[in-house]
């Protein structure tokens, strides 16, 4: 049996991944961290530009305000990067529309870049809303891309790579956002820029590499270029189990033709599906890592960690959610998606009621903050389960006709809890202090029980035989299937 290395490597399959990855999720990831480090240099850059404006200091609230506006825009454009997935990649295809989104991060780069000089804080507004909207936009299209391009046994592997370029962007952000590198009061712009470097990349290189095939296929039509672009990415070969599997879901569209986001919600023939990607979307963003990621520095104040040490413990964080996605795609193929799914919640559940004890503890010993530091790192080692399986998921439940219209919902909803999340953590943790874990590990608790008694495996099965497994589950004592059955009758 060929090494999973080998069969990345036939073809152009492995270098694709990359590019899209590095001009995908990895400037989402950056954009989450990379703001944290110079947030105190940007609020002394709005003072400073407010007083050469008016020549008075500004008051604390108006900062505060103008503070928050810059960090929320980015969850804002990400709203209308995932509202415009639908028309983007249907009307240019997979391939350009991730071209066209780094065209966007560049322009937004270009802007907070020149913002300094300007003395201009609505430069940053204007460029974090850009950089969200090409988040939003790219998320989206990246997973579609991965989905639509990886035969049916390496779908898992393929499409969590979506979860590990988003780990790589946050380290990076870290990284960078280090004093000694680029976190300083002269560089802060240029730290906000260097995703932009990656955006030219893909946009030079991109250009060379195939479209999806499964877009070639499906949606337009050409067997043939379908098949080139399969040799390209994969290696010589007929491909015919791919292709048979194409034309299956071809029939399938035809007799239900694509649907809008708000079809898709009428539809009672998918509700499984999308209450499972709903629940398990929630989970994710509401189980306490997004949280980490944009608080990591108010979150280890709090547990008593030196402030000086806090910095160091984030970049170590990051290195970890990049170990354990690569982790994940390793395991994907072997334990399914159901384990990953359920274990993993299950232990970040029992992880944060940890948290919550030793956070009270704190005091009690130099050492107990060390302790709770190290459950934060546990806690990441297992989210790289619902991290990665929810990607893949969302690429394996819907066929062709109803991904797009999927991935707009999923994605409206994480960047709305996204920026809920943004708004609401910082007044629960002074509110609720260390016990505002407790609502982390009540919806860890949801996902560990929602994914171990209803979702269905997925591993190795083609999509037709993933929607029928979801029409056949069974709630108060009917399935979707049944329900039809007694419609049938009357």
């Amino acid at each position: 049996m060929e090494t999973l290395l080998r069969q990345l490597t036939r073809g152009n399959a492995l270098f694709l991944i990359i590019i899209l990855g590095i001009g995908g999720t990895f400037q989402n990831g950056y954009q989450i961290t990379g703001l944290s480090s110079p947030s105190p240099y940007i609020q002394s850059f709005i003072n400073s530009s407010w007083y050469d404006r008016y020549e008075e200091p500004p008051p604390p609230q108006t900062i505060t305000m103008i503070w928050s506006l810059i960090v929320s825009m980015f969850a804002v454009g990400g709203v209308f990067g995932a509202l415009s997935v639908r028309f983007v990649a249907g009307r240019l295809g997979r391939k350009k529309a991730m071209i066209c989104n780094s065209f966007i991060t560049i322009v937004a780069a270009g802007i907070m870049l020149t913002s300094k000089g300007a003395k201009s804080y609505e430069m940053i507004i204007v460029a974090r809303l850009l950089y969200g909207y090409s988040a939003g936009l790219g998320l989206s299209v990246q997973s579609m891309y991965l989905g639509e391009i990886s035969p049916r046994k390496l779908r898992g592997v393929v499409t969590l790579t979506v979860a590990t370029f988003t780990s790589l962007g946050k380290v990076s952000g870290q990284f960078f956002g280090l004093s000694e590198i680029l976190g300083s009061e002269e560089l802060w712009n240029i730290l906000l820029c260097v995703p932009a470097f990656f955006s030219a990349v893909q946009v030079i290189v991109l250009p060379f590499l195939p479209e999806a095939p499964r877009y070639l296929f499906i949606e337009k039509g050409d067997d043939k270029a379908c098949k080139k672009a399969l040799q390209s990415l994969w290696g010589q070969g007929d491909y015919k189990e791919e292709m048979d599997e194409m034309l299956a879901e071809q029939a399938a569209i035809q007799a239900a033709p694509p649907k809008s986001s708000l079809q898709l919600l009428r539809d009672r023939s998918v509700r499984w599906q999308l209450m499972s990607m709903s629940i398990i979307y929630f989970c994710n963003q509401m189980s306490g890592m997004s949280a980490i990621s944009t608080f990591s520095f108010d979150i280890f104040l709090k547990a008593g960690i030196p402030r000086d040490k806090i910095r160091y413990i984030t970049l170590g964080l990051g290195v970890t959610e990049i170990v354990t996605s690569i982790s994940c795609g390793l395991l994907i193929e072997h334990t399914g998606r159901r384990l990953l799914l359920w274990g993993g919640y299950g232990v970040m559940c029992a992880n944060w009621v940890f948290v919550t004890v030793t956070l009270n503890l704190k005091d009690s010993g130099y050492w107990v903050p060390y302790i709770s530091a190290s459950l934060f790192f546990l806690f990441i080692l297992f989210w790289g389960g619902p991290g990665g399986a929810a990607v893949t998921l969302n690429t394996e439940i819907f066929i062709q006709s109803n991904r797009t219209a999927a991935y707009v919902l999923m994605g409206i909803q994480r960047w709305v809890l996204l920026a809920m999340l943004g708004l609401v953590f910082p007044f629960l943790i002074n509110a609720l202090s260390s016990y505002c874990f407790v609502l982390f590990a009540c919806v860890c608790l949801l996902g560990c029980l929602y994914t171990f008694f209803f979702l269905p495996e997925t591993k190795g099965k083609t999509l037709l035989e993933i929607s029928e497994e979801f029409k056949a589950i069974t709630a108060c004592g009917k399935s979707v299937l049944e329900e039809k059955r007694m419609e049938t009758k009357l």
